[in-house]
């Protein structure tokens, strides 16, 4: 009985655990559509970004080496939350673009409601079975940007 009761727990568990579990994203869509409804302070405080699970490994190598150049109680190179391009609020009426798929490698634009209309372009990779977020750019306003143009910069 006890062995049947810890084999449900861990069922259910698995069940319910989130994308660090269970981060293989079988569509560039479902991924997208995960990572707009995830909390990222369900994160790991020491994973290298809130979005660890979404992104590739290059992505995910890119922040913790910012991390790593980061004396302690300053920010990083990231200073803001780019998933919604900003600091303050969240995306609302998310739509995606159709992907555009070439290989292992998928493109796709993602529009949503925060204060204004905001426009992100998603580079992804297909990797470990799943696809994962590489870049993420914003071509609008006075200051564009891309996650790994203002990692890189960082780093020399």
């Amino acid at each position: 009985m006890r062995l049947l009761l810890l084999l449900l727990g861990t069922v259910l568990v698995l069940f319910t655990a989130g994308p660090s579990l269970a981060d293989t994203f079988k569509t560039p869509e479902a991924l997208i559509r995960a990572l707009y409804r995830y909390d990222p302070d369900d994160t790991d405080a020491e994973a290298p970004s809130p979005y660890t699970p979404f992104f590739s490994d290059a992505l995910n190598a890119r922040f913790q080496a910012d991390r790593d150049r980061t004396p302690d109680g300053e920010v990083g190179a990231i200073d803001f939350d780019p998933v919604i391009s900003g600091n303050d609020g969240r995306a609302r009426h998310v739509t995606l673009s159709p992907p555009i798929v070439i290989d292992d490698r998928a493109e796709l634009e993602v529009s949503f409601e925060n204060g204004e209309r905001v426009t992100l372009y998603y580079t992804l990779v297909r990797e470990h079975g799943g696809w994962k977020v590489d870049d993420i750019a914003n071509q609008q306003g006075d200051v564009p940007w891309s996650l790994t143009g203002l990692l890189d910069d960082a780093n020399r």
